[in-house]
């Protein structure tokens, strides 16, 4: 498993967010069943002005956001509420997931606003983000819920209360 971790911002450096990265990717192939040796995922540590560029370049949304996913392969089911195709290894034997962005700013004011240790708030985001590489996503309903039920579930084996 190799997780490139890019912290831009300095802020970042008071969470070790590399174990966290780690503990997130590997809980979440482990519960859904994949074999994480060759997975890799880039993981970019910002502020909210590099979100906000990144969410208008790519979303067309000109504001800050939690945290962004760009998925290496499009693994999103045709059927609503159906598992995504698992990752599958390329030429080379790697499996490339894709990338994240998190954003400091947004997500230690949403923390804050919600009572929760920033530890636990941005394990959440991980998850939801990793999922999102793995095909998962919440636009339709039966696909939101299957998306949720996976993140309580990883979040519970990470110690993690339901954060809904």
């Amino acid at each position: 498993m190799i997780i490139d971790l890019i912290i831009e911002d300095p802020r970042w450096s008071t969470l070790d967010l590399e174990q966290i990265s780690n503990s997130v990717l590997d809980a979440c192939l482990a519960h859904l069943g994949l074999d994480a040796t060759n997975a890799e995922i880039s993981v970019l540590a910002c502020n909210d002005a590099k979100i906000t560029q990144l969410n208008t370049d790519f979303r067309d949304k000109p504001s800050a956001t939690n945290v962004l996913s760009w998925p290496a392969n499009d693994l999103m089911p045709l059927a609503p509420g159906a598992r995504p195709d698992p990752p599958k290894p390329d030429i080379t034997g790697d499996m490339p997931l894709g990338d994240i962005a998190i954003a400091w700013e947004t997500c230690h004011r949403e923390a804050h606003h919600a009572g929760k240790q920033m530890t636990d708030h941005v394990t959440h985001l991980l998850v939801h983000a990793v999922l999102h590489l793995l095909g998962y996503d919440h636009i339709r309903d039966p696909d939101a819920t299957l998306m949720m039920k996976n993140e309580v579930e990883i979040l519970g084996k990470l110690g993690i209360s339901n954060p809904y």
